[in-house]
């Protein structure tokens, strides 16, 4: 019987969005592990998707839901509920912005507020993805390096020729290594 398990994915604004549709195809092809699958979108991860490249069963949360959503005490608070709902939330991509942020504990969005009230117990996958000589940038290694201190799990960036033309780190990872990351993770989680 396959292991059934929640997967937020969270998208900031990197040209590396463009790739949320495969991702979520192959999330839901993986054989040993059955997926039910969410998504925060930053408001500029949207400028690189359209709803209708994902499927119809995938919820798809934006800034707007967060607050269309609570309209007095006792409503349920949406960041707080997709933290309780996911067992695992992966970042894919995290640009340098939302990067920065999270590693400051700003949390002026959905996906940011997420993070902030994450259960420290749950796993955290992020993926950094941004201009080489951004991540060259000395306070990247820093950022990332606070990320991991609080135990989130850093998918590296590869080199490659980035759509902006320069070559060198900062791509987000291949979509094959983000899911073969989510499914080894899931499968070591207890239930």
């Amino acid at each position: 019987m396959k292991a059934k398990r929640n997967v937020l994915i969270g998208c900031t604004g990197s040209v590396a969005t463009i790739k949320l549709p495969v991702l979520v195809e192959k999330l839901y092809q993986l054989s040993d592990i059955d997926v039910d699958i969410q998504i925060v979108a930053t408001e500029h991860a949207q400028h690189f998707f359209t709803r209708s490249e994902l499927p119809e069963t995938v919820l798809l949360h934006t800034d707007r839901d967060e607050w269309s959503a609570w309209q007095r005490r006792g409503d349920p608070v949406l960041h707080i509920e997709l933290g309780k709902w996911a067992d695992l939330l992966v970042i894919a991509p995290l640009d340098a912005n939302s990067l920065a942020k999270m590693a400051g504990g700003l949390c002026d969005n959905l996906l940011l507020c997420t993070t902030r009230a994450w259960d420290p117990q749950k796993p955290l996958l992020f993926c950094p993805a941004m201009n080489t000589r951004m991540w060259e940038h000395p306070i990247t290694a820093s950022q990332i390096e606070t990320l991991k201190s609080w135990g989130h799990r850093e998918v590296p960036c590869i080199a490659k020729t980035l759509m902006c033309g320069d070559t060198g780190l900062g791509a987000m990872a291949e979509v094959d290594t983000i899911v073969a990351t989510v499914r080894e993770t899931l499968l070591a989680q207890k239930r």
